[in-house]
């Protein structure tokens, strides 16, 4: 998974610009041309875009075609950047919009089953791992029976931790639909697993 070369190339013997560069200083270089800013807001945030709209899609290999065109929309669009929001918004708004626009214009004739996110961790003990697994994988099952709407609230609140307030922006509904939302998905969520034998949904 690359950038596009177009945004990749090197342009100049400037050593990149360091880790800690907040995301809107480096949205400000990127707006005078700075392609090393570039690789690095790529390199921070290419990974939890990827698994977002991944989970729109339903599939990897449109999710990776997604991901370059996310990147290269905050390439073109940072000098339209306003801050009114934090840069994770509004690059996930960016892949969100573009997601959907994907559903909208391809049929899929089979749904990837393949999960983005891994439950364990690496100081469990094997025996807590593997309940771990089994927790996550029928959490997994439950979530892709939620319908668009509240498992993008769910991904957002949960898997990228945005607020209720910038998940009302990225999605484009006003803060209460945004709570009900993530309301009615957990109940939904907490149903699906009680009936898989799971008491509680670990939401």
């Amino acid at each position: 998974m690359q950038l596009n070369p177009a945004i990749s190339t090197a342009a100049s013997n400037r050593p990149p610009p360091v880790q800690a560069t907040p995301d809107q200083a480096l949205i400000r270089l990127i707006a005078k041309g700075d392609r090393d800013a570039m690789r690095l807001l790529f390199a921070r945030h290419h990974l939890r875009v990827f698994r977002f709209v991944t989970r729109i899609v339903k599939n990897q290999e449109t999710a990776e075609d997604l991901l370059n065109e996310v990147f290269l929309d905050v390439w073109r669009g940072a000098r339209g950047f306003e801050a009114r929001s934090q840069v994770t918004t509004w690059i996930l708004g960016i892949a969100r919009y573009k997601a959907l626009s994907a559903l909208r214009q391809r049929s899929f004739a089979s749904l990837d089953d393949e999960v983005a996110e891994a439950f364990e961790d690496p100081a469990d003990d094997p025996e807590v791992a593997m309940q771990k697994t089994d927790r996550g994988a029928v959490l997994q099952a439950c979530l892709q029976q939620l319908s668009s709407a509240h498992r993008q609230v769910i991904d957002l609140v949960y898997y990228h931790e945005q607020s209720i307030e910038e998940i009302a922006r990225i999605i484009g509904v006003p803060q209460n639909t945004v709570k009900t939302r993530v309301f009615h998905a957990r109940k939904r969520i907490a149903e699906l697993m009680a009936a898989q034998g799971v008491e509680r949904a670990y939401l």
